[in-house]
């Protein structure tokens, strides 16, 4: 009975909190006086094509290995926005590009995991736990960070929205968690003081149930705080969510929101990190990237996709309006897709793809990583952009320069594995 309480308290409780914003306005004694900075993780699961976020335009093999689904040079219609004489970003992220000239957007092509897997779960697992290869890790590597992070830890320090409990922040420290959609808001039994009461005398003799209720029961009263006045908005915004399916937790897409539904509800999402001192980590997911069929070029399913994402990242940059400032929001995928067109109009699973990182701590305006070129030669088993950059090493510098990890930290956070392995850091943040 006792472990059948434990995992109704671990699993039903954080599938109460589904629904109820993550943040709220601090109260006296709460925070520093000093803004503590922020993190926003946004897995694309489904592996999108990076060879069309941020297409190889300048290189000679791109458009010949890809006949119908490349774009064209900057300038001509349907072309890739000019980033430099090498890289164009996709048209349907028009969008961003204002955040590109004001120095806020990076990207890091040919980047991703070391292990050569092409199974999407393998690979976000990987991912996710932060050991590529190792199965075995218990837990996520945002989870892990919880700890390394300085200074004091609350109930809502680490943020998941989704409707389900990723692999990323699995782990014992306490993580937060808002739904998706116009039912987020909606209050729950478990906010009764009759039944909390109950609750706690019940889970009293156990100390990890006990403090497990504690984080959930503070937390929430954490969120509620700024509810009276933000709800209506809030609603409104998220309403279009519900226009768009939910995705199957069978696919690729492990649960994750569709592009269209990120972009209703990343407003919200800025806004619940930005107000509440306390949240510094948030995480969430944006499936359908899987394109084997009829991707398309500047035009088509992936476009479309794009273009939601692109509106989901300028509303998440609006929604945390000063502490924009304080923020870095990493975009990330599994691994990357082929070089080469298939048969079917779309591209399979491949290795190297691009990171993307944008926030007003973000040094913007520059492509980084080395680029391994596209010739046959340079492919990884003829097929693959290959992997020159490991996404730790992306990762490291944001944990440490931005977030203040210090070095034993760090390798609590990624076991077995040396920054220096990848040479020398990259300047991904502003001085």
């Amino acid at each position: 009975m006792l472990s059948r309480r434990r995992w109704v308290l671990n699993h039903g409780l954080a599938g109460l909190a589904l629904g109820l914003p993550a943040w709220a306005q601090a109260g006296p004694g709460q925070g520093s006086a000093a803004p503590r900075r922020k993190l926003v993780v946004i897995l694309l699961r489904g592996a999108v094509d990076g060879l069309s976020v941020l297409a190889p335009w300048g290189d000679p093999a791109y458009a010949v290995a890809r006949p119908s689904l490349a774009l064209a040079k900057p300038g001509a219609e349907g072309g890739a926005l000019r980033l430099d004489s090498l890289f164009g970003l996709h048209p349907a992220l028009a969008r961003l590009m204002p955040l590109w000239t004001q120095g806020s957007l990076s990207f890091v092509h040919a980047s991703g995991s070391p292990d050569p897997t092409r199974s999407h779960f393998d690979a976000q697992d990987y991912l996710e736990a932060g050991t590529p290869g190792r199965k075995s890790t218990p837990d996520g590597w945002m989870n892990r960070l919880v700890a390394q992070l300085p200074g004091s830890a609350g109930p809502t320090r680490a943020l998941n929205m989704g409707t389900t409990p990723p692999r990323i922040l699995a782990g014992p420290a306490a993580v937060a968690t808002l739904g998706l959609g116009p039912r987020a808001l909606e209050r729950k039994a478990i906010d009764q003081p009759a039944l909390q009461a109950g609750l706690a005398k019940l889970y009293a003799a156990d100390p990890s149930l006990a403090r497990t209720f504690q984080n959930t029961t503070e937390g929430r009263s954490q969120m509620q705080r700024s509810l009276a006045s933000d709800s209506e908005p809030a609603m409104a915004a998220s309403a279009a969510a519900m226009t768009s399916p939910a995705p199957s937790a069978e696919s690729a897409d492990r649960g994750a929101a569709s592009a269209r539904s990120f972009a209703a509800d990343a407003r919200r999402l800025g806004q619940l990190v930005g107000r509440d001192p306390q949240t510094q980590l948030a995480f969430t997911s944006v499936g359908g990237w899987d394109t084997h069929v009829n991707q398309g070029a500047a035009q088509g399913q992936l476009a479309n996709k794009l273009a939601s994402l692109g509106e989901g990242l300028e509303a998440l940059a609006q929604g945390l309006g000063e502490s924009w400032r304080d923020t870095v929001v990493v975009v990330l995928s599994e691994f990357g897709r082929t070089v080469r067109e298939n048969g079917t109009g779309g591209t399979d699973h491949g290795r190297g793809n691009v990171m993307w990182l944008l926030g007003g701590a973000v040094a913007g305006g520059q492509v980084l990583g080395e680029w391994p070129g596209l010739e046959t030669s340079a492919l990884v088993e003829g097929r693959d952009l290959a992997v020159s950059t490991d996404f730790r090493a992306v990762l490291a510098p944001v944990l440490q320069r931005h977030l203040g990890v210090s070095d034993a930290g760090l390798a609590q956070v990624f076991p077995n594995w040396a920054a220096t392995v990848s040479g020398k850091p990259l300047a991904l943040l502003r001085a």
